[in-house]
């Protein structure tokens, strides 16, 4: 059984200023681009039978700055649809809607996204490890994801056989990898959040 291993793309603009950045492609920052070319050496070494990337620049240039070589783009892995609170931060949230939470409350829809509940993004993030499946039981490599802090929060939540809110456990950085593995047949965290900087 391979490893499933998660990159979180390099920080952009808004990520550094917490603003949440969904369908709007940002580039990364000039640090942000440092962040994923570091990630290069945690991520040699190791043989992948399948690399898949968000759609979305910030992770397809992080995907490159790595050397993830191969990506293949999958929409399931585009980022928790933001909706109307697209480019804002949760504690101007809170100004007019005290105590949201987005993990509880999803968000609204906005003029040109209706936005997404947690369980909405817990199917795609179902049938981005479905797809994925086949190539960790094969065992001939691991697989990568290359994409976003909540999807891949809400993932690893699936993964490990728990709600997709339950992705509110697992606080992901930009510029880091994280990796699922199993133990006695049962998905675990092997590492998370890791990045040259933590293992310094």
């Amino acid at each position: 059984m391979g490893d499933l291993l998660l990159v979180r793309h390099g920080e952009t603009e808004w990520s550094a200023s917490g603003r949440h950045t969904s369908f709007t492609d940002l580039p990364l920052t000039d640090r942000g681009e440092g962040q994923a070319a570091s990630l290069a050496p945690l991520l040699s070494g190791r043989i992948y039978s399948l690399v898949l990337t968000s759609p979305l620049t910030r992770a397809r240039r992080t995907a490159e700055l790595a050397g993830l070589t191969g990506a293949v783009t999958d929409p399931d892995l585009h980022e928790w649809n933001y909706g109307g609170y697209e480019g804002t931060r949760t504690d101007d949230i809170h100004l007019d809607r005290p105590g949201w939470d987005l993990w509880r409350d999803g968000v609204p829809p906005g003029p040109d996204h209706k936005g997404e509940s947690p369980a909405e993004v817990g199917l795609r993030a179902d049938r981005v490890l479905a797809r994925v499946g086949p190539a960790l039981a094969r065992g001939d490599g691991d697989v990568v994801l290359i994409a976003h802090a909540h999807l891949l929060r809400v993932l690893t939540a699936r993964r490990l056989g728990l709600s997709p809110a339950e992705g509110r456990l697992f606080q992901l950085a930009t510029g880091t990898v994280s990796r699922l593995s199993t133990e006695h047949g049962r998905p675990v965290i092997a590492e998370w959040n890791t990045s040259p900087s933590a293992r310094s």
